[in-house]
């Protein structure tokens, strides 16, 4: 198998018509050196997150195949959604998984970012171990304004495109690409659909505003549910475990007098991150792969 082996997970501003992204997968899926993993679309967001891995010129490669099948068919003029988007291709991350290191994937992603320029014409920023500038480093600040703001801030000299010019492109706006290391989306639901509060908490927990360091979170209403929701990127779950975001969420509900309905992951989540859960909540003192029966058995068959 491949020597070489970087993850992807670019976020397309589309997430209600099967069509279109099945179009967009398929383009994907289509390309040598690289195999798709997982797909997850959200119609109250309507945005799809798409994980594949492969080789580096593979990866570089299905980015081409992505942005050759999206643009066509998503117009940001006519797109609406919970969550915040400047781009019909929002961003484009790379992660180091196997025989590559972080310095290999910035190079990658100011390689790929300017064939998207290039090729596609639309303006590219790097961001997080990528960025050109310190503000450029969270994706959050670089989102601010979004599509319809970008028009405006693109012409301010502080925010010109690392790649292009600064004209935001008519129907697919604008897309960050950056290395980083390996996050995870995690959304929690309450049982009320009074936004106020998910926004609140969103607030109290995250780190830009004095909450867990590496929590990025926002609150939405979730109408179809008739609930709401704590949608949250955790940055380094090794610092900020799964179950240390949940319980804070927990404490913070019971303030507003609601509780936790259930929670979501979003793609694909290391197995590290899930063995934490378990020796959290079981209280076990250490959680060995060795007392899998599974992967024991997998070893044992291997030999």
């Amino acid at each position: 198998m491949w020597e070489k082996i970087v993850e992807c997970v670019p976020n397309v501003s589309e997430g209600r018509n099967r069509e279109t992204i099945e179009a967009i997968v398929s383009a994907v899926s289509a390309v040598k050196e690289i195999r798709v993993l997982d797909v997850e679309s959200d119609p109250d967001h309507n945005r799809s997150v798409i994980t594949f891995a492969g080789t580096p010129e593979g990866v570089k490669e299905a980015v081409r195949a992505l942005f050759r099948e999206a643009l066509p068919r998503i117009d940001l003029r006519v797109h609406r959604g919970e969550h915040p988007r400047m781009g019909a291709v929002d961003v484009v991350p790379f992660v180091p998984v196997r025989g590559v290191t972080m310095e290999d994937c910035v190079a990658l992603s100011r390689e790929v970012g300017r064939m998207i320029w290039e090729e596609f014409r639309v303006p590219v920023y790097l961001y997080a171990n990528s960025a050109t500038r310190p503000e450029r480093e969270d994706l959050a600040a670089i989102r601010k304004g979004e599509f319809e703001g970008f028009f405006e801030k693109i012409r301010d000299p502080k925010w010109k495109p690392d790649f292009g010019e600064p004209e935001v492109h008519p129907t697919a706006g604008v897309v960050a690409v950056g290395a980083r290391e390996f996050l995870i989306a995690y959304n929690v639901y309450l049982n009320t659909n009074d936004v106020r509060i998910a926004k609140a908490i969103a607030k109290a927990i995250r780190g830009s505003s004095g909450g867990l360091r590496y929590v990025k979170a926002l609150g939405f209403e979730i109408k179809e549910r008739g609930l709401v929701q704590v949608s949250m990127n955790l940055t380094n779950y090794k610092k900020t475990p799964i179950p240390r975001v949940l319980e804070l969420i927990r404490r913070e509900a019971a303030r507003y007098g609601v509780s936790v309905v259930e929670s979501e992951i979003v793609g694909l989540v290391p197995q590290e991150a899930l063995d934490q859960v378990v020796e959290y909540y079981l209280q076990l003192p250490r959680l060995e792969p060795g007392m899998v029966f599974e992967r024991r058995l997998e070893e044992a068959l291997k030999g």
